[in-house]
């Protein structure tokens, strides 16, 4: 796509995303150890950046035509510009680390030693530890010149040795032996404390502590650790594809040999030894990153599941259960009263799972049909769906191979569902289908109902626990039309047919989301009001970015929560002054999709399962759902508007791409949005089963016997 003017490179505004992330770890009004956390997402954000963003940019440099991206910029001007980005947020992040995170993480009792400190009693806890359980766990791999380079694990930790050896005649031999840490032992060892807490030390340390044991005969002159980011930018040739599980495990095999695109090594490393990695690599200076400390922050997550330390995490705020639900009581009946509306994790995602649970064991329920994009690892969902098809229910499910990074575990469940009897659906050809829907069908006396759940997150009741997202049951009619309709459509192979109430992506979503801000663009025009409230993680198409601009443009009220990546370039004089980002950094992941249209006071509000991005708009399945009834309506808003009033946790997007951590004005009590919203849902909660216990139930005596 050609560049157009006033829009963000989508890369660089990434990294400004990861730098909110990371500015959580720097925050000391969050909790140290949720901080440690934050320091740790920051540094798997960073791996995947590099696994899929940068392979990809490195994949377009090797095109001698590669077009420079919407922002004008080539993919070579890029990888220099991440390159320069990420070489100082790295350093800001070691700096965190040792200056404050690890003092404060020792004054509270929480200490990472170095062998060279070992107590008598430490040492003599550490040393037959070694010998015995890690010693023959760990093996050396030699290096030749001339031999091909064993194979490494992809974002594995290595230690690398460079070895000198004195022959007979007084010459001196040198060489390299790599060590592979595996995943399977634990990185903190854990030794005696003495004076309480929790002390521990890095496996490389205490490896390379006792690294002469393994070269009795050799000098060791080096010992670092290291590791390498492979290319994960790659993906399966589906014209060619006859068998598609088969070519996404042939994908899989290809990601644990593919190029190298980053290369951490400790910053003490030699010269001579930073030069030969690079050499058998294949990286450069832009994709070598030398750390003061240890490599892979990432390790520091594991601190959150120490035991007794919770005044160094965040408080608990416990899901809470929706008062429409009633144990005990047929989840269908319930969603027969009323629409409902969950925004989990304030919400209980136990309703949902209680939806597909139910339909799985009541023999009322004729048919079951879902779309699988991620789930958990013993995904209580799939096991009702195999256990539906397996009481002889009509159960399809359309598992998507192509999710990135969960290919693997969804094969498995493509084969285990379709061993139960499940109808498994592989995907679409040349898509991947994102939406979140779910029908039952059931027999009633008045006929076969549809009952549907659509959301804008994953099937996955772990991450509904993290991330925030939006659930609707209904059993409206026109829905389970559209519903019925869009599953015959991806697994029937047919032409999207026009839908009643929603929109589907690739056809039509982009057109129905333009149509939406171009309304309140002629309105606008016409001296009503008119607004616009949005809130995704992403907003990247440079269609949409240009209607938001005409409508600003027009003097349309524009207020955008966009967690992400934002190409957008906001409160720029003539073209988008009415236009505010803000972003939202907080303990749950923003992943909600809402959007809400003024339409002449006859306000329109929908959840999605898409971003506004080429990705979801032009190469995804995802779904587009409007909310009608009125106090589902009448939350979402709500949800906008608080989140859009985020003081505490807000960042604001500025025209020159920079984020300004907001502040409540004057006076005004600051807003933490994720802590309010929870507050209004422990309120609501609480306020129903206060109304239920005011209820006079009276009893009546037995009827007579006869």
């Amino acid at each position: 796509m050609a560049a157009i003017e006033n829009v963000f490179n989508r890369e660089l505004s990434w990294i400004e995303f990861n730098k909110r992330v990371f500015a959580q770890a720097l925050d000391t009004r969050v909790p140290l150890l949720e901080r440690a956390k934050f320091l740790a997402i920051a540094c798997t954000n960073l791996d995947e950046f590099f696994m899929v963003r940068v392979g990809g940019l490195l994949g377009l440099t090797r095109q001698k035509k590669a077009a420079p991206d919407p922002s004008g910029l080539s993919p070579a001007r890029q990888l220099e510009l991440i390159s320069e980005q990420v070489h100082a947020m790295m350093t800001t992040m070691y700096k965190c680390y040792h200056e404050q995170l690890v003092p404060e993480l020792e004054a509270n009792g929480i200490t990472c030693i170095h062998p060279s400190r070992f107590t008598d009693r430490q040492a003599a806890y550490a040393q037959p530890l070694f010998a015995s359980e890690l010693m023959p766990i760990l093996t050396p791999i030699a290096v030749h010149d001339d031999a091909p380079m064993p194979l490494l694990a992809n974002r594995g930790l290595h230690l690398l040795v460079r070895l000198k050896s004195v022959s007979p005649e007084g010459g001196a031999k040198h060489r390299y032996v790599i060590i592979p840490i595996h995943r399977s032992v634990s990185r903190l060892i854990m030794l005696p404390a003495e004076e309480g807490g929790h002390t521990f030390v890095l496996i490389e340390e205490l490896t390379r502590h006792y690294i002469d044991r393994f070269f009795h005969e050799e000098e060791v002159e080096e010992c670092i650790s290291m590791r390498i980011t492979r290319n994960a930018d790659m993906s399966v040739q589906e014209d060619q594809a006859f068998d598609l599980l088969s070519e996404m495990e042939s994908v899989l095999e290809a990601r644990t040999r593919s190029d190298c695109v980053r290369l951490e090594i400790e910053a003490a490393v030699s010269p001579a030894t930073s030069k030969f990695l690079q050499t058998i690599f294949g990286v450069d200076d832009l994709g070598t990153y030398s750390v003061p400390g240890p490599v892979d922050l990432s390790v520091l997550m594991n601190l959150g599941s120490l035991s007794g330390f919770d005044k160094l995490k965040y408080k608990p705020w416990p899901p809470r259960q929706n008062p429409r639900f009633i144990k005990g009581k047929s989840i269908f009946e319930t969603i027969r009263a009323g629409n409902i509306l969950l925004y989990h994790p304030y919400d209980s995602f136990d309703p949902v799972q209680q939806f597909v649970d139910e339909a799985a064991d009541d023999p009322d329920v004729v048919a079951i049909k879902q779309v699988l994009y991620r789930t958990s690892k013993n995904s209580p969902i799939v096991a009702a769906l195999a256990r539906a098809a397996e009481k002889g229910k009509y159960v399809t499910a359309l598992v998507e191979l192509k999710a990135r990074f969960d290919e693997e575990r969804n094969i498995e469940w493509a084969r285990e569902l379709e061993n139960a009897g499940v109808q498994v659906i592989y995907g679409i050809k040349g898509l991947k289908t994102h939406c979140k829907i779910c029908i039952v069908l059931r027999k009633e006396p008045q006929g076969l109902r549809r009952y549907m759940h659509f959301g804008t997150g994953n099937y996955n009741e772990i991450t509904a626990r993290l991330y925030s997202d939006v659930s609707y049951l209904t059993c409206d009619e026109d829905y389970g039309i559209d519903a019925s309709a869009f599953f015959n459509t991806i697994t029937g192979c047919s032409q999207p047919c026009p839908y009643r109430k929603i929109e589907a992506a690739p056809h039509g979503l982009r057109n129905k989301l333009i149509s939406l801000i171009e309304a309140e663009t002629e309105r606008s025009r016409q001296g009503h009001k008119a607004r616009i409230m949005a809130k995704m993680n992403a907003l990247v198409d440079v269609h949409i970015i240009k209607a938001l601009y005409a409508a600003s443009q027009a003097g349309v009220k524009i207020r955008l929560n966009v967690r992400g990546i934002c190409c957008l370039r906001p409160g720029i004089k003539g073209l988008s002054e009415n236009i505010r980002v803000i972003s939202i950094v907080d303990r749950f992941l923003e992943h909600a999709r809402i959007f809400y249209f003024l339409n002449g006071g006859d306000e329109q509000v929908f959840i999605s399962s898409a971003d506004w991005m080429p990705r979801n708009l032009d190469r995804r399945v995802e779904l587009l759902i409007p909310v009608e009834d009125a106090s589902s309506r009448q939350r979402l808003v709500q949800i906008l508007e608080t989140h859009l009033a985020d003081t505490v946790n807000g960042w604001q997007l500025k025209s020159d791409g920079r984020y300004e951590r907001l502040a409540a004005p004057g006076k005004k009590k600051p807003v933490r949005s994720q802590e309010e919203i929870y507050l209004q849902v422990c309120a609501m909660t609480e306020e129903s089963r206060r109304q239920q216990r005011i209820m006079f139930e009276p009893l009546r005596p037995p009827g007579r016997k006869t």
